[in-house]
C-alpha cells in the first residue's frame, strides 16, 4: 500500500490517478475526503496531522508533500516508521542544491524537510523539481476576464515541468527498486519566458493574448495579497534572477519513465479550460 499526502494537490492528485490506473493499492490522505473528487479505486482517508498513525496502517511507501505534518514533521515520520512504512518519496524543490541563497524561505522549508527525513531512519528519495508549469495558473483569473496579463519579468526564463511528469517519476520511485538514497532533479524539456507561456496559452485557447510587464513594487501585493512582505520580496528576487539566464534543463523524466518530459505548450493544452473566459 502506498499513502499519498497532499492527495488533492496538483502532483498528489496526478500520482493517485496513476497508481489507481496501474492497479496499485493507494491510500489518498486529505483533510476533506468528502470533497476530494479522487478516482474510484483509491482509499480516501481523512488525514489528521496531530494523530497520523492510523493513516499509515499497512502502508510501506509514502509520498510526502512538504507541508504535511506542519511543525511536527518528525512526529509524522516517526509514526510512519512505527506503522511499517519503509520508504518515503519527498516532493522537495530544485532550490535545494541550486545556487539560491540558503536563507531563502523556500530553501529553508525544503532543506529542513530533507534533513528530518534523513534523520528519520526511513529509506528516502528526494524529487527536486524547478519551476512548475502549474505556476501559470496564477494568470487564470486575469485571462478568464480578458486577453491581457499583468505580471513581472516578461523575459524571465524557466523550464516548467508538467505536474504529471513529476507524478510519473514519483510513481517509479515508489514502485521500482534502486531509488533509495537518490536525488532526482526535474525540469521541463525547454526554456520559455513568461511571454512565451502566455503565447502558448493563447494558442491552446484560440486567443491572442498579451503579457504586460509591471514593476515588482506594483505586482507584489497584487500577486501575493496574503503573503508576508519578506516572503514576497524573496520570491521577486528569485524571479528577477532568472531574467536572461538559461535555466537548468535535465532529462531525468525520460531516463526514469522512458517518456520525454512534456512541453509547456502541451501543459497549456491540457489546462486550456482553466483559462477560458466565463
Amino acid at each position: 500500500m502506498i499513502a499519498v499526502t497532499g492527495a488533492t494537490g496538483n502532483v498528489g492528485r496526478a500520482l493517485v490517478e496513476r497508481l489507481v490506473a496501474a492497479g496499485e493499492p493507494v491510500r489518498a490522505l486529505t483533510r476533506d475526503p468528502e470533497n476530494a473528487g479522487l478516482p474510484e479505486g483509491a482509499e480516501v482517508v481523512r488525514f489528521r496531522p496531530d494523530d497520523p498513525g492510523a493513516a499509515f496502517d499497512g502502508v510501506t511507501g509514502l509520498f510526502l508533500y512538504v507541508q504535511a505534518g506542519g511543525d511536527d514533521r518528525p512526529g509524522l515520520l516517526a509514526a510512519a516508521r512505527a506503522a511499517g512504512v519503509r520508504h518515503v518519496v519527498l516532493l522537495s524543490s530544485g532550490i535545494v542544491g541550486g545556487s539560491a541563497d540558503e536563507s531563502h524561505p523556500i530553501h529553508v522549508l525544503h532543506a529542513t524537510a530533507e534533513r528530518q527525513i534523513r534523520d528519520s531512519g526511513l529509506a528516502w528519495t528526494f524529487l527536486r523539481p524547478n519551476a512548475f508549469a502549474t505556476n501559470a495558473l496564477q494568470w487564470a483569473p486575469q485571462l478568464r476576464k480578458g486577453d491581457t496579463v499583468r505580471g513581472v519579468f516578461a523575459d524571465a526564463l524557466t523550464a516548467p515541468i508538467h505536474e504529471d511528469d513529476i507524478a510519473a517519476v514519483a510513481e517509479r520511485a515508489l514502485l521500482d527498486d534502486g531509488h533509495e538514497g537518490a536525488v532526482h532533479r526535474l525540469t521541463g524539456p525547454e526554456a520559455t519566458t513568461n511571454t512565451d507561456q502566455i503565447a502558448a496559452i493563447g494558442r491552446a485557447t484560440g486567443r491572442e493574448l498579451t503579457f504586460v510587464e509591471v514593476s515588482p513594487e506594483q505586482a507584489g501585493p497584487e500577486l501575493f495579497p496574503h503573503a508576508p512582505p519578506e516572503f514576497v520580496q524573496s520570491l521577486l528576487k528569485s524571479f528577477a534572477a532568472t531574467v536572461g539566464v538559461a535555466p537548468e534543463i535535465t532529462d531525468t523524466v525520460e531516463k526514469i519513465t522512458g517518456v520525454p518530459a512534456r512541453t509547456f505548450g502541451r501543459w497549456a493544452e491540457d489546462h486550456a479550460g482553466d483559462f477560458r473566459k466565463g
